[in-house]
């Protein structure tokens, strides 16, 4: 090898350990949470962290099955109220399984766009909207249906229109489009 070759090759290695440094510097500067054991990176969209979470398999499926893959990874911003897997299993037996099939598609696809809310609200934002509230917010989905936010002592809670309440377990999951508030039942319009 000639010098020039030894000299072109150090370069390309320099450069290499160069921008891995930069990049993870950069990973090392945001403030990730953990949901599912992994790390939601909030330079990463609501699809590119939601298929990492060991706790969001149900939900990124019927995200799948309904067609809403490209959407979440819009612009945005959006607010997504994510049941976990164990939010799924509280369902009847068999619900999950008849809702992805392709003939259920508008239905799961109503569910699915009554967990997001049109806009990025915190915690924060929401417990402000509560307290100005008397107690309670009322706030509209992307399905069209509101949903009804309260509190109680330092947990926040949404009900659904069928009565149904869900406990937010994990708040302001920042991603690069919105937020993920993680839940623990999933609602029904």
């Amino acid at each position: 090898m000639n010098t020039q070759s030894k000299i072109t090759v150090l370069a390309m290695v320099a450069l290499s350990f160069a921008f891995s440094g930069k990049v993870t510097a950069q990973t090392m500067k945001e403030k990730t949470v953990m949901v599912g054991g992994a790390p939601m990176y909030p330079s990463k969209n609501i699809i590119e962290n939601a298929v990492n979470s060991k706790d969001h398999k149900t939900l990124v499926a019927a995200v799948k099955a309904a067609g809403l893959v490209e959407t979440l990874q819009s612009a945005g911003p959006f607010t997504v109220l994510a049941p976990t897997d164990a939010a799924f299993a509280k369902l009847p037996k068999g619900t999950v399984e008849n809702l992805v099939k392709p003939e259920n598609k508008a239905t799961l696809t109503s569910i699915l766009t009554y967990h997001v809310l049109p806009g990025r609200y915190s915690a924060k934002e929401i417990w402000a909207a509560v307290k100005a509230g008397n107690g309670k917010s009322m706030m509209k989905t992307v399905q069209g249906e509101d949903l009804t936010f309260w509190t109680k002592g330092k947990d926040l809670y949404i009900k659904d229109a069928k009565g149904n309440s869900a406990k937010v377990t994990i708040a302001d999951v920042n991603q690069s489009n919105g937020v993920i508030h993680v839940i623990d039942t999933v609602l029904m319009p």
